[in-house]
């Protein structure tokens, strides 16, 4: 697909140099593709050994690869099958997520109720069996990877824009009751960045609307915001890794938007 907007230089390979993660575990959902993909990257950069839990085996196993650490095939709507990820991390990576677009009056509750298990309910579980772990070391980071949803609202997306919502405060409790336990918790709030979900919504809204990809660009993804372009996952991935380095241990309980002004106006 091409796009009239310029796509940012990637991240060079020394960008983790700053933050010194070796001898700490890490575990990133929805790490086989797009955003989950670039911190997991990020991370085992840094030095920290990574848990690539993913739907997708083959994403999984191939990120896992390439970043030296372990995959878990997971369907992180099943409790039973969260429960049997590792207990033993120092950073916590909530990133999976899906979408539905609808109207509230057409939404398919079933739809709605798989969201919020992915999207709330894994996160709350993830944090009730690895906060124990962080605790007892005295150190340990929780990034939520959130959205500019989860600060304002769409039409046609009420199961995301809930969740969103839910996981912002979840994460705000997080970040008050492990601050005596030096554990810090913040979300990241991307606006519309570069991955696969975007991508598939772009061309859907192109087809739907009868306009070209970039005109989904500029008219409807982007309309609310003054920078218009996507984020690309290593964007999101550099602030992710920002939040667990050595100048963030006071940074806590935040929503940090990274949308391009969407939020500013």
């Amino acid at each position: 697909m091409t796009h009239i907007f310029p796509t940012p230089n990637r991240l060079p390979s020394p960008a983790a140099a700053a933050t010194d993660l070796r001898g700490r575990t890490a575990l990133v959902t929805g790490g086989g593709s797009g955003i989950g993909r670039a911190c997991a990257l990020a991370l085992a950069q840094a030095g920290a050994f990574v848990h690539v839990v993913d739907r997708d085996a083959g994403s999984a196993k191939a990120v896992a690869e390439t970043a030296g650490g372990r995959a878990h095939v997971t369907d992180l709507a099943d409790p039973a099958a969260v429960g049997l990820l590792p207990d033993e991390v120092d950073i916590l990576v909530n990133n999976a997520g899906l979408q539905h677009v609808a109207p509230l009056t057409e939404f398919p509750p079933d739809r709605f109720e798989l969201i919020q298990k992915v999207m709330v309910t894994a996160p709350f579980l993830l944090m009730r069996r690895t906060l124990p772990h962080m605790y007892a070391g005295g150190w340990g980071r929780v990034v939520n990877v959130s959205s500019v949803h989860g600060l304002r609202a769409s039409a046609y997306k009420s199961a995301y824009v809930a969740a969103k919502h839910a996981l912002e405060g979840l994460s705000k409790v997080a970040a008050v009751e492990g601050a005596a336990h030096g554990v810090t918790s913040n979300c990241v709030n991307p606006g519309y960045v570069r991955t696969p979900l975007v991508e598939d919504q772009i061309r859907d809204q192109a087809a739907a609307h009868g306009i070209g990809e970039d005109d989904v660009l500029t008219d409807v993804l982007l309309a609310r915001s003054p920078v218009k372009r996507l984020l690309e996952p290593e964007e999101v991935a550099a602030a992710v890794l920002w939040l667990c380095g050595p100048h963030s241990g006071c940074v806590t309980g935040v929503s940090m938007p990274l949308d391009g002004g969407w939020t500013a106006g």
